[in-house]
């Protein structure tokens, strides 16, 4: 798999269609701090690390709104292996005016584009949710 962040993105999306409860993602720490991020912008419900004497498993529980679907409307990869893309913290721009986010891998860790923002500092677009 040359893209795990993308394959993530890609089974939360695919889960969400299919109204799963949760779905499980091969464990990272990097996908962890990215489910981290998407639990406190409401995204979804839940997340867990199964440590399985292997690379480990992150399970995420999904949220959807009443009678209206999947709590995540779009999901998008941007930074890719064959293309990063990277921002300094004035020119990150609000995603959707503002109803969605970026989440940036920073030197500080993993956060979404207004506390970069806040915090000045910028990073790599890993994706934008909505």
């Amino acid at each position: 798999m040359s893209d795990p962040i993308a394959d993530m993105l890609t089974r939360i999306r695919n889960a969400g269609k299919a109204k799963f409860n949760s779905v499980d993602i091969p464990g990272s720490k990097l996908k962890a701090e990215l489910a981290k991020v998407l639990k406190s912008e409401g995204y979804i419900r839940n997340y867990k690390f199964i440590r399985d004497g292997k690379q480990g498993v992150v399970r995420v529980y999904l949220k959807y709104a009443e009678g209206q679907g999947h709590a995540i409307f779009r999901l998008v990869r941007v930074s890719r292996p064959s293309r990063r893309t990277y921002m300094k913290c004035e020119d990150i721009k609000p995603v959707s005016n503002g109803t969605g986010i970026a989440v940036i891998s920073t030197s500080r860790g993993i956060m979404t584009d207004r506390q970069a923002r806040r915090e000045n500092v910028g990073g790599e677009i890993l994706c934008e949710v909505w």
